[in-house]
């Protein structure tokens, strides 16, 4: 029986990892969850069938609303994100595994004290890696943690490099959807309104991430992700458009040969992999009938349309707090999209003119992570009143 504690069990991931979890209640125990606690109702299902020993959230007043079902089943609930960070590193329950899926650089601080405690951790929080991959592996390392991947691209990459020498691999291919506009070249991207950039083709995902992959910056940040998890040199790491969302990464070795990772397009998938240690257990999840897709296809990014896959390339080779930088301009700049204040093609101009102005150091604490997040909000706040 694995413990697993789930940070933002009430997103996306955090749902479908409850969802994986239910599927083998014989192998996987839920001890503690993190949650905004915004849909106190959903969390309360949530404690209904998974029955935490502990419950952490972002309210007080979800405290007071949730203590008594909390207590029905023998657990706690509390607030407070240092709380949060003792139950990513098993200080309030047992934990084997956490996963990581708060957005924002809020679930960086959780994240690296779980690795710091030696306790393996399946990512989806981008910004861990994005904001100080080289940090965040050396810690893993050190104490023996495990990071593993729960991002469809990165987990199909370690399942395509299983039993190859990484001397043998010519270079990883991280497949893109496009988002909602690759596929209309003569479409003004200035005049383009949120909702429209919401609305991706393929995945059902949040607002963050759907808008990022509209501007192409989401795979902009698995290169600099996969760049870390796999020890990679960033030249080594190309992307291609494949709208299907089949193939959802291959990997190229030095003969020639490609080697594809195939599934539909379910997070619960790379979600299950992480959670067994690289296992491909027998799961009621839905089976690929290639028969019924008829055709796969493959395009170059038009790094022209989409400049935010170039600034995460530059701000990797760049090197040190860059990345910090990049990750603390995209969210806001993001934001203030979905808050109509900016254009859509304004998202790379933020990031550009904050990532221009910035001199990067070595990153190797939170405190730095805290540091540059600060100086990135008041240069933008500065020049473009955000």
């Amino acid at each position: 029986m694995k413990n697993i504690v789930i940070l933002g069990c009430s997103g996306s991931i955090g749902s479908q990892t409850l969802d994986v979890a239910a599927m083998f209640p014989d192998c996987f125990r839920i001890t503690g969850i993190s949650a905004k606690g915004t849909h106190p109702d959903k969390l309360a299902h949530i404690i209904r069938d998974f029955q935490p020993a502990c419950v952490v959230v972002e309210h007080e007043s979800v405290v007071r609303e949730l203590t008594p079902l909390t207590e029905k089943y023998g657990g706690t609930i509390t607030t407070g994100q240092e709380k949060i960070e003792k139950l990513a590193a098993g200080q309030l329950v047992p934990v084997d595994v956490v996963v990581s899926a708060q957005s924002g650089i809020s679930g960086v601080r959780p994240t690296i004290a779980a690795l710091e405690a030696g306790v393996d951790v399946a990512l989806a929080n981008k910004e861990t890696l994005v904001t100080g991959g080289e940090w965040a592996v050396s810690i893993s390392r050190r104490t023996g943690s495990k990071l593993l991947p729960v991002d469809s691209e990165h987990c199909a990459i370690s399942q395509c490099l299983a039993g190859v020498e990484s001397a043998e691999v010519n270079r990883l291919i991280l497949t893109c959807s496009g988002g909602p506009f690759h596929n209309h070249p003569d479409l003004d991207l200035e005049t383009i309104p949120p909702s429209r950039a919401l609305a991706h083709p393929t995945w059902t995902m949040g607002r963050k991430i759907s808008i990022d992959s509209a501007t192409l910056m989401n795979k902009g940040l698995e290169i600099i992700e996969a760049r870390w998890l796999f020890d990679m040199p960033q030249e080594k790491i190309d992307v291609i458009i494949h709208p299907q969302s089949i193939i959802h990464s291959m990997v190229e070795t030095r003969d020639g040969s490609v080697m594809a990772q195939l599934s539909t397009p379910d997070m619960r998938h790379p979600i299950l992999y992480a959670l067994s240690a690289g296992h491909h257990w027998p799961a009621p999840l839905p089976a690929l009938d290639l028969t019924s897709i008829g055709s796969l296809t493959f395009s170059t990014p038009d790094t022209g349309r989409f400049p935010c896959l170039n600034l995460a390339r530059q701000a990797l080779i760049a090197g040190g707090t860059m990345t910090a930088v990049l990750n603390t301009a995209n969210e806001l700049a993001v934001d203030a999209y979905c808050a109509g204040k900016i254009g859509f093609m304004d998202i790379a101009r933020v990031i550009e003119s904050a990532m221009d102005a910035h001199l990067p150091v070595a990153l190797n604490s939170l405190e730095t992570i805290s540091e540059v997040e600060i100086w990135t909000r008041s240069r933008i706040a500065s020049q473009w009143a955000i």
